[in-house]
């Protein structure tokens, strides 16, 4: 489907997502001082996912949006993995950015190496299919790093919804994108729909263990209430009917002690005449 201002505004949108995908997660590390369940290996994993899905993007001439959107998601990565040393390791600031800025030296080398090697590949399509398949896994290699998590602890914890939620937003911008380029790439439909789906499941994990534990507390904490009602309605009535029954049996008895007496004095009665 060839809609050239479809692809640009969508692929943009999608660049913008995934321009601001993990800065609530770097904000929300930096305001608490802390990245405690945030995975430090899903985030190099990602840092690392951006080169081939760089040179993917810029080999086969998508866009300009989607050219950048692998460069920006590679940078805010290393960005929150330097968080994650920060925060975790206890890490100075000197020591994470003389780790960081040198793995993000090496990044840049190896995507621009293989972009100028890529063009000129004379027909050896199975290069930019190993470039597909790897940013695929490595993608889908660092949300399942966070599954592992989520099935450890029985809870989503340490990542922002906000962020997932943005990102899976972008993903599904740059999936509509690819189908609207002059030739549907099915690879690059791969890519986005793969990422897509793990964040759906994320986002079912934390339905699942977070949400719903809630609602039911919730509910049954209301169906407490009403039945701690409708028990003290029972004990009233019961009490009530206690105290009936109390009345009842202190009438028989008074009558039953008034005539007593008067049975004895007329036998004694009796015997003394």
């Amino acid at each position: 489907m060839d809609n050239p201002l479809a692809a640009n505004t969508l692929g943009t949108l999608g660049a913008i997502c995934w321009s601001i995908q993990l800065l609530p997660q770097i904000i929300i590390n930096h305001r608490r001082r802390h990245a405690t369940g945030l995975q430090p290996a899903m985030m190099m994993l990602w840092a690392w996912a951006g080169v081939p899905l760089g040179v993917y993007n810029i080999v086969s001439s998508f866009n300009l949006a989607l050219q950048a959107q692998p460069q920006i998601l590679a940078f805010l990565s290393l960005v929150t993995w330097g968080q994650c040393l920060y925060y975790q390791q206890r890490r100075t600031a000197i020591e994470t950015l003389s780790v960081a800025v040198p793995i993000g030296m090496v990044m840049a080398g190896v995507e621009v190496g293989l972009v100028f090697a890529l063009r000129n590949r004379n027909g050896q399509d199975w290069a930019m299919t190993l470039m597909a398949a790897l940013s695929a896994l490595l993608l889908a290699l660092g949300v399942l790093r966070h599954y592992v998590d989520i099935w450890k602890h029985r809870t989503v914890r340490g990542i922002s919804f906000l962020f997932v939620g943005i990102d899976a937003l972008g993903d599904v911008f740059s999936l509509v994108s690819v189908v609207f380029q002059k030739e549907l790439d099915v690879l690059g439909m791969v890519i986005y729909g793969t990422e897509l789906a793990l964040w759906l499941g994320v986002f079912a994990a934390g339905g699942w263990y977070d949400l719903l534990p809630k609602v039911r507390q919730r509910w049954g904490s209301g169906r407490e209430g009403k039945g701690g009602e409708t028990r003290g309605e029972e004990l009233g009535r019961g009490q009530a009917e206690n105290n009936n029954t109390g009345r009842a049996t202190g009438l028989a008895t008074l009558h039953d002690g008034a005539s007593s007496p008067s049975v004895f004095r007329t036998a004694s009665r009796s015997i003394e005449g």
